[in-house]
């Protein structure tokens, strides 16, 4: 493949991973992402052969981009000094541009019900498992007789950032997803998992 056709090739992933998160991949057609990264669409179609080999490579791209994300995320906050899991969806989301189409489309991926989706859900929650139990064993977290039950509930609130983007930044007044306020959210979420929420009797 020449560089000329690679270039193109990720300009039409680009274009369509835009266009997937927005609408949805059933209401895209390829003369849409054509027209959007400015390409033929017999070029598509060349390429991906079909609307759903495109959607596999916007797959398989937000998919690599996530574990590369994921693996130095984890490796920031296992370190001595890096946090908590609390703060796992903030140091994963900051390693994405401003604007990013990819949490807009990793919702629409988790909330597929395809292999796909569900193959990245399993890799998120195995992840957090590995970082809960080396949290763990470094003395960071508080050791739980249901660590696999731990680990989704912290996953849960990474995930509600992603999935409950809209309604969240409506009664919050803030973007979730933006600078401040994944600040905003790690900061409370760190208090809420080191101190917690409720008080003691004694207190």
């Amino acid at each position: 493949m020449t560089e000329d056709e690679r270039n193109a090739r990720a300009r039409i992933v680009a274009a369509a991973l835009v266009l997937f998160a927005e609408r949805g991949p059933d209401a895209v057609s390829l003369r849409d992402v054509a027209a959007a990264a400015d390409v033929s669409q017999p070029l598509i179609s060349h390429h991906f052969g079909s609307r759903e080999g495109l959607r596999a490579a916007v797959d398989d791209h937000v998919t690599a981009a996530f574990d590369h994300l994921l693996d130095m995320s984890t490796e920031e906050l296992a370190a001595p000094s890096g946090g908590t899991a609390s703060g796992f969806v903030e140091a994963l989301l900051a390693g994405l541009p401003p604007g990013s189409a990819v949490p807009a489309y990793l919702r629409r991926m988790l909330l597929s019900g395809e292999p796909a989706g569900r193959a990245l859900f399993r890799r998120w929650y195995d992840v957090s498992l590995d970082l809960l139990q080396r949290l763990e064993a470094a003395g960071v977290a508080r050791t739980t007789a249901d660590p696999a039950m731990r680990a989704a509930f912290l996953l849960a609130n990474d995930l509600a950032v992603i999935l409950l983007r809209d309604p969240l930044a409506d009664v919050l007044g803030d973007d979730p997803l933006s600078a401040d306020g994944l600040h905003r959210w790690a900061d409370d979420a760190m208090d809420a998992y080191t101190r917690g929420v409720f008080r003691e009797e004694s207190e």
